[in-house]
């Protein structure tokens, strides 16, 4: 890792002036590490990572830490406002996040370790690039740093995309985006001018389809300065399930967020149903979800909705076991959401 100089952001404006995307500066560089650029920094987890893999040498990086109000978690009329540099382990432990943001709590307190979880921060998280093994190895010039080739596409794919693989076939690594997007939450980027947009998560999340080479559309000179997440309704019931190789410090092999809503006669009239770590982005099972609505939820129903989560689903040579672990990730999420009272 090449020597750096770190500065400390005093504000948003300073950070927003000279610094470049993580995507930007990789894509610029045709696959070797980029240098003579600024960087801003949140926890530094993945930052620290492709530094050492020798994928981005920065000679100056802007800590976001002094920054006044980035940190913090307001709840607000309308739902939360989660400050980009609010730590998951602060996600985790807020108690109005417990109390009124269940499965937003628990997917922030099942992320990474206990040691990582006191670092790294939620908008780290939701920006932290795929951990697909050939992208993150200086030695394959894959399809997203300017290559010609997917080597996951006919190499060691067990952890890759059963959705959305045609091209590249990493999945998002993000554990609370699963959630975040089920529950509507939007970020709030900030650029150099002080001028804020919104984006939905939905949008902000961007598939190879779209760009090869980035995951988002943040731009230069933005900032990610908020997560915002509107209020859940009160005929709203939620369920987050994951499941890992282990049980603790492991990314999932696939995580099921699941928002239903129900009416006066206890029929779904609102079904929200998000896969994680099955595709680039976090998916939608949006024929899952039409199968749901306008009828009563029962173990039979929540069976052929998992069913239909699959729909569309094109696995790779070694990670076709992820099928029947999201089908049944989702059949027992829609399960338990029903049973949640309302």
């Amino acid at each position: 890792m090449n020597p750096f100089a770190l500065v400390n952001a005093r504000t948003i404006a300073e950070a927003t002036r000279t610094s470049a995307t993580v995507a930007g500066l990789m894509a610029g560089s045709g696959g070797s590490p980029a240098s003579d650029v600024s960087i801003v920094k949140a926890g530094g987890i993945d930052l620290l990572d492709l530094m050492k893999e020798t994928l981005l040498s920065p000679d100056r990086i802007l800590n976001l830490r002094e920054i006044p109000g980035l940190d913090q978690i307001a709840v607000k009329v309308d739902g939360l406002r989660i400050g980009a540099m609010a730590t998951l382990a602060a996600l985790a432990g807020h108690p109005f996040v417990r109390d009124h943001f269940k499965i937003l709590a628990h997917a922030a307190a099942a992320s990474a370790s206990p040691q990582i979880r006191n670092v790294a921060t939620a908008g780290g998280n939701l920006l932290q690039r795929p951990r697909c093994w050939y992208f993150r190895a200086k030695e394959f010039h894959c399809l997203k740093k300017g290559g010609d080739h997917c080597f996951a596409d006919n190499g060691e794919n067990r952890y890759h995309a059963v959705f959305d693989n045609d091209l590249c076939a990493i999945v998002h690594p993000s554990t609370i985006a699963t959630v975040l997007m089920a529950l509507g939450a939007s970020v709030e980027l900030v650029d150099a001018r002080g001028m804020t947009r919104k984006v939905g998560l939905a949008e902000f999340f961007v598939s190879p389809s779209v760009d090869l080479t980035r995951e988002n559309n943040i731009g230069n000179g933005e900032i990610l300065t908020a997560v915002e997440v509107p209020s859940i309704r009160a005929e709203s019931r939620c369920a987050w399930l994951k499941q890992g190789e282990r049980d603790s410090a492991d990314w999932p092999l696939a995580d099921v967020a699941v928002v239903l809503d129900f009416d006066a006669e206890d029929k779904c009239a609102r079904a929200t149903i998000v896969l994680g770590a099955a595709a680039p982005a976090p998916r939608r099972a949006r024929s899952a979800e039409a199968l749901l609505v306008g009828r009563k939820i029962d173990g039979a129903v929540a069976m052929e909705a998992g069913r239909a989560a699959l729909d569309g689903a094109t696995p790779l040579a070694r990670n076709s076991f992820k099928l029947p672990l999201v089908e049944t990730l989702v059949r027992r999420a829609i399960s338990q959401a029903a049973a949640t009272p309302g």
